[in-house]
């Protein structure tokens, strides 16, 4: 197996789940519930896009097309996001829930590649883990405080954490080259990955009226890493490359 191959197919996830996240995020800008959280999501978009931004260049240095035609001209069969990523925002509870079991899941991630054996992912990785750290802070923030406020807060926020779960466990599918990264120290591993993050999961709702419910009892929804992906997917691609593709050869 060609260390290339392998790199593709988890850098190719990270990028995408950033870059569909990121988008998502922006579309928080000017109706967020409080002026600040308008201003946070936007904020953490422009983060996302960015880190999805360098990851896509990670890719070019590799053979890959550039960025801007990566993320602008693939239809969604192409894509590798989890589905967690690419479902519409709904009520602010999903919104706030999603934030945090993703970003918790991110965070994690980039402190397991900034120890990657393939260097140019290791100091991304080193910086990007800086940036996300803060927008943990922010969704454990809301979650904590919301979660043990009033009945209805906590009656929405635990529907939006059960309609959640399944997705969020999406995002651990494991890769087709597990053995060969782990192996070849470019990454411990979904598996790795998925128990220390509910490990922190498990630890930010203790401190919450919230219920988790057995992680036996969830079935996790894959398919997303290999092109498996919900009918929402294809209709965000089209609005976010609406300008791209009017002329694909424009300089700025």
């Amino acid at each position: 197996m060609q260390k290339e191959e392998i790199l593709k197919d988890l850098l190719y996830k990270i990028a995408d789940d950033q870059l569909i996240i990121g988008h998502r995020n922006s579309e928080w800008t000017g109706v967020g519930p409080l002026l600040e959280e308008d201003i946070a999501f936007s904020s953490m978009a422009q983060d996302k896009v960015g880190q999805s931004w360098a990851i896509y260049k990670l890719l070019e240095d590799i053979g890959e097309t550039e960025p801007d035609i990566n993320a602008f001209t693939r239809n969604a069969e192409q894509f590798h996001n989890s589905q967690l990523v690419e479902l519409p925002n709904q009520d602010y509870d999903f919104s706030l829930m999603r934030h945090v079991l993703f970003d918790y899941a991110e965070s994690i991630r980039f402190e397991m590649l900034a120890l990657s054996s393939y260097e140019p992912l290791a100091q991304l990785a080193q910086k990007i883990k800086g940036e996300i750290k803060y927008h943990v802070m922010h969704g454990r923030s809301f979650v904590r405080k919301l979660g043990s406020s009033t009945e209805e807060a906590i009656i929405r926020l635990q529907k939006a954490l059960d309609y959640s779960l399944p997705y969020a466990l999406g995002v651990f599918e494991p890769s087709k080259y597990e053995d060969e990264m782990k192996e070849a120290l470019i990454f411990e591993g979904e598996k790795v990955l998925e128990e220390r993050w509910k490990e922190q999961i498990e630890t930010i709702l203790k401190g919450t009226e919230l219920q988790l419910p057995n992680w036996n009892d969830i079935e996790p929804i894959y398919g997303g890493r290999y092109g498996i992906h919900t009918d929402h997917l294809q209709p965000l691609l089209d609005e976010m490359s609406e300008v791209f593709n009017v002329d694909p050869t424009a300089e700025w």
